[in-house]
């Protein structure tokens, strides 16, 4: 994987580059969507490529363990050929969602043993374990095995938890470097990031993982419950540290608004589910600002769902149309939705690069904000 830098903001940290992976080049920043099981909700690989313009997508490292499995996965020849994405693929650790099933884990110095959210099986994730089953999946950027602490966390725990991710961190490189990819072509690991709100730690960790000289870094722990400012306090001082010659990528986050404020400072990968999942619950995010479809006033609105949209289903579906179909409880408003939305934030990411590389991006920026966070 190679990662080249073409140009960095005058008056921010925002950067415009090209990762190159073995299945394709990725423009940053990007956003990237959701797969959690394989797939992005409701959506086909032809609505990634042509509606939504994905560059790359997420799959679960959690979810594809338990279904469809390693076996199924090998016997297809990875996640690429079982689900007919083509392009580039990146892999959580699944630590995120083990780390969830409060009750139902046990956090040891080996790993983290847990019960199946699916069938209360037992199951055990440590680093070497992660590390063969991203092998099995094959995704081009898989992530590195760690604990993501809660967000209220104090600092004697957040200070224990990031010691245990450090010491999972290089157990993870351990058992990658010994190991081979299993699909003929290379997979770069992420390490993470981790430390809570607190900026010594956050500092330490950001220090320790840019000593283990990557292909890209990850922050994760962000967007959980503490105050977008201090999420973007967090980001600026691990930024300071993490090498400007590797993409970052912020695990999780989030909002049209987070999105410019982490590219501002300079982040250039980014994911979430908000697209999708607010998407299926009636919220369309665009340029102009944000729609709740479920509003009566859209009812005898007969304009396009989204003007300005990038997407077809965005001129061609009238807004009537889209409230009537929510208010119907129809799949198809779940699916133009989530094409809209993804569509919106890869819209987003390119316009910043755009402006980014014309060297007007902060004063874009400015314009854009009050723009994309207020309610029509």
């Amino acid at each position: 994987m190679t990662f080249e830098l073409l140009k960095t903001d005058d008056k921010t940290q925002a950067r415009a580059g090209l990762l190159q992976t073995a299945h394709g080049q990725i423009e940053t920043p990007i956003f990237m969507p959701v797969g959690t099981v394989g797939s992005v909700k409701g959506l086909t690989v032809r609505d990634l490529r042509q509606e939504v313009g994905a560059q790359i997508i997420l799959g679960n490292t959690y979810h594809l363990y338990l279904r469809p499995g390693t076996e199924i996965l090998e016997k297809a020849g990875g996640l690429h050929k079982f689900n007919g994405w083509d392009g580039p693929i990146l892999t959580d650790s699944g630590g995120f969602q083990v780390f969830s099933l409060t009750g139902i884990r046990k956090l040891t110095e080996d790993g983290c043993t847990f019960r199946s959210h699916i069938d209360g099986s037992k199951h055990i994730f440590t680093p070497e374990r992660v590390m063969d089953i991203e092998r099995s999946i094959g995704a081009d950027i898989i992530m590195a095995l760690d604990e993501c602490p809660p967000g209220t966390s104090d600092y004697a725990y957040a200070k224990k938890s990031l010691g245990l991710t450090h010491r999972w961190l290089d157990r993870c490189f351990k058992r990658f470097n010994e190991t081979e990819p299993l699909y003929g072509y290379e997979q770069s690991l992420f390490p993470i990031v981790q430390g809570c709100t607190f900026k010594d730690l956050r500092r330490q960790s950001a220090e320790f993982v840019a000593s283990k000289n990557a292909d890209g870094n990850a922050i994760g722990g962000l967007a959980v419950g503490e105050p977008a400012e201090v999420m973007y306090e967090m980001i600026e001082v691990v930024n300071e540290v993490l090498p400007k010659d590797k993409p970052r990528y912020l695990m999780g986050v989030g909002t049209p608004a987070n999105l410019l404020e982490g590219i501002e400072r300079g982040i250039d990968m980014f994911d979430c589910v908000m697209p999708t999942r607010n998407g299926r619950n009636a919220m369309l995010f665009t340029s102009e600002g944000i729609m709740n479809m479920r509003n009566r006033k859209w009812a005898d609105d007969f304009s396009p769902i989204d003007p300005n949209g990038t997407a077809e289903v965005d001129v061609f579906y009238s807004r009537a149309y889209l409230h009537h179909l929510f208010k119907a409880q129809e799949l198809l408003a779940l699916e133009i939705a989530s094409i809209h939305n993804l569509a919106f934030y890869l819209w987003l990411v390119k316009e910043a690069r755009k402006h980014i590389i014309a060297g007007d991006f902060s004063s874009w920026k400015a314009g854009m904000l009050p723009k994309i966070t207020q309610r029509l």
